[in-house]
């Protein structure tokens, strides 16, 4: 037994109701994921900063050990880089330097560096989110006196 073919009205497709549906859920997934990747990409932040620190307070370590003096402040970290002025301490610079390049902080500011430090032997720190000193949360500042 066939069954009869159906007519159709020629209105085929989603109603305004079912679209807006759609959306809404859509919005709400949207939502959510938002509210959950957002603290991670900013504990990711935080860890980066951390890690890079660390790693420029290894190569000011390696300076010491190399050259026989921590670099000045004035020198800053760029001292990790570029080979000092006089002759005698350039010859131990290695050729590619202490680091290959001084990383920003994950939010695009240049690692500061104090010596002597305030808070030990040198400090190498990031002012946070904010780029002022003090803070808390994101604002906050990290350094090498954390570790």
């Amino acid at each position: 037994m066939k069954t009869p073919p159906r007519k159709t009205s020629g209105k085929a497709g989603f109603s305004l109701l079912e679209l807006m549906v759609v959306i809404v859920i859509m919005g709400i997934l949207a939502t959510v994921v938002v509210l959950n990747v957002l603290p991670s990409q900013d504990r990711a932040m935080v860890e980066k900063a951390r890690t890079d620190i660390s790693t420029l307070e290894q190569a000011v370590e390696l300076y010491r050990l190399e050259l026989q003096a921590y670099p000045t402040t004035e020198d800053g970290l760029t001292a990790l880089v570029e080979g000092p002025s006089d002759a005698a301490r350039a010859a131990r610079f290695p050729a590619n330097g202490f680091i290959r390049r001084l990383p920003a902080d994950p939010w695009g500011n240049a690692y500061q560096y104090l010596y002597p430090g305030a808070n030990g032997e040198f400090d190498i720190f990031t002012l946070g989110a904010d780029g002022r000193a003090g803070g808390d949360g994101l604002d906050a500042d990290i350094g090498n006196w954390e570790n």
